[in-house]
C-alpha cells in the first residue's frame, strides 16, 4: 500500500505531532511504501522570512530523521523540489468549486487570525494538498479525525477529475487513527486547545528537541484542575487528563495503573514524574539530531535523492493528466 503524509516545515516539532503522527509514520514505514515531504510550499499562506525558512526545512528533516523517519525505508523529500505537485494543483484548481474551498475550516479559522487580508494562496491550498497526495496515486493518508475533511476534498477532487476527463487518479482512503494513536495532545496552558506550533504562548507545547530545563519547566508550569485528584475526566478535569494522555503515550502505563499509583499524592509529585519522563523519553531524539546537524551535506544528499525517487513517481502520472486535459507534451 502506498502512503503519503506531510508536515509544514515552520515551528519546532512538539509532542503532539510525535506522538500522534511522526512515531506513527515510523511504523508504516516498516510495513507499506510510504512518502513524506516536507511542504515547504504550504508554509507561504503565510509571510515567511526566506533565509529562515529555508533554514527551517532542513531542520524539519532533521527532526523527522531523528524521530526514526529512516531514507533507506521510505521517500523522504521537500515538497518544492518536485515541481510536478504546483503543475498538478494549477490544473485541479481549474476544477475545484470555489464554494467548497471557502468551507474549509482551516481557510475560515485563519482567516480570521490574518489581520493583513487573506491571500489567494490560503483559499487553493486544499488544491495543493489534493495534488500532493494524488500525484503519487496515493492508496491512504493517515488522519485524525480532525483532518478528514481536508482528505475529502482531495477525493473529491478525484472523483470529479475522474468524471471529466477520464479515469486517472485513486480514490485514497483515510487511515483515521485509532484512539489510542489519535489521542489529541492538548496545549499546556489551555488545556481545551489542541497543542499546537503555531500557538504565540511557547508555554502551551514541550518539544522533545527542547532544552531538558524547558521540557521540565513547562510541564512543572501546566494548566491542572480545581482539587489534587489524579483522575482522567475530560470534561470535568482537561487539564489533568491531558497529562495523563501524555504519560500513558510515553510510557506505555494504562491511564488507570497511573491513576491509582497517584491516588491521593496530588498534583505536583505526578508532574515532577511525568516531566522527568518527557526529558528521559526525549533524549534519543535530541542525541540524533545534534549527530545530523553536524552532517548538513549528508541531508542534502539525502533530499536530493529523495527528489530524484519522488519524481519518478509523480512523472508518469503528471504525463497522463497533461495528455487527459489536452496540454501539448
Amino acid at each position: 500500500m502506498r502512503i503519503l503524509s506531510g508536515i509544514q516545515p515552520t515551528g519546532i516539532m512538539h509532542l503532539g505531532n510525535y506522538l500522534g503522527a511522526v512515531r506513527r509514520w515510523k511504523d508504516m514505514q516498516t510495513k507499506h511504501e510510504c512518502l513524506f515531504p516536507v511542504v515547504d510550499l504550504h508554509a507561504l499562506t503565510v509571510p515567511q522570512n526566506p533565509k529562515e525558512l529555508r533554514k527551517a526545512t532542513l531542520n524539519k528533516v532533521m527532526e523527522l530523521i531523528a524521530s526514526g523517519l529512516d531514507p533507506e525505508r521510505c521517500t523522504l523529500f521537500v515538497q518544492s523540489h518536485v515541481k510536478e505537485h504546483t503543475e498538478l494543483a494549477w490544473i485541479l484548481q481549474t476544477i475545484a468549486p470555489l464554494g467548497e474551498l471557502e468551507r474549509m475550516t482551516q481557510y475560515k479559522e485563519k482567516g480570521k487570525t490574518q489581520k493583513s487580508g487573506v491571500n489567494a494562496g490560503l483559499l487553493t491550498y486544499p488544491a495543493l494538498m489534493a495534488s500532493d497526495i494524488l500525484l503519487y496515486q496515493t492508496d491512504a493518508v493517515p488522519v485524525g479525525k480532525d483532518q478528514v475533511q481536508h482528505l475529502e476534498f482531495t477525493r473529491t477532487m478525484a472523483r470529479k477529475f475522474n468524471s471529466t476527463f477520464g479515469q486517472t487518479f485513486k480514490e485514497p482512503a483515510a487511515l483515521v487513527s485509532s484512539e489510542k494513536e489519535g489521542a489529541k495532545i492538548m496545549s499546556l496552558v489551555d488545556p481545551k486547545k489542541k497543542m499546537s506550533k503555531s500557538d504565540p504562548n511557547p508555554k502551551g507545547r514541550v518539544s522533545p528537541f527542547e532544552d531538558p530545563e524547558h521540557i521540565r519547566r513547562n510541564i512543572m508550569g501546566a494548566t491542572t484542575d480545581a482539587g489534587k485528584e489524579i483522575r482522567y475526566s475530560p470534561a470535568k478535569k482537561p487539564g489533568v487528563s491531558n497529562l495523563l494522555v501524555l504519560h500513558s503515550l510515553m510510557s506505555g502505563e494504562s491511564i488507570a495503573s497511573i491513576e491509582k499509583r497517584f491516588k491521593g499524592k496530588g498534583y505536583a509529585p505526578f508532574k515532577r514524574e511525568l516531566a522527568e519522563l518527557a526529558v528521559s523519553f526525549s533524549e534519543p531524539l535530541r542525541k540524533k539530531k545534534r549527530e545530523l546537524e553536524r552532517r548538513e551535506a549528508y541531508i542534502q544528499e539525502l533530499l536530493k535523492r529523495g527528489a530524484r525517487k519522488a519524481r519518478s513517481l509523480a512523472e508518469p502520472t503528471i504525463e497522463e493528466v497533461r495528455e487527459r486535459v489536452g496540454l501539448l507534451s
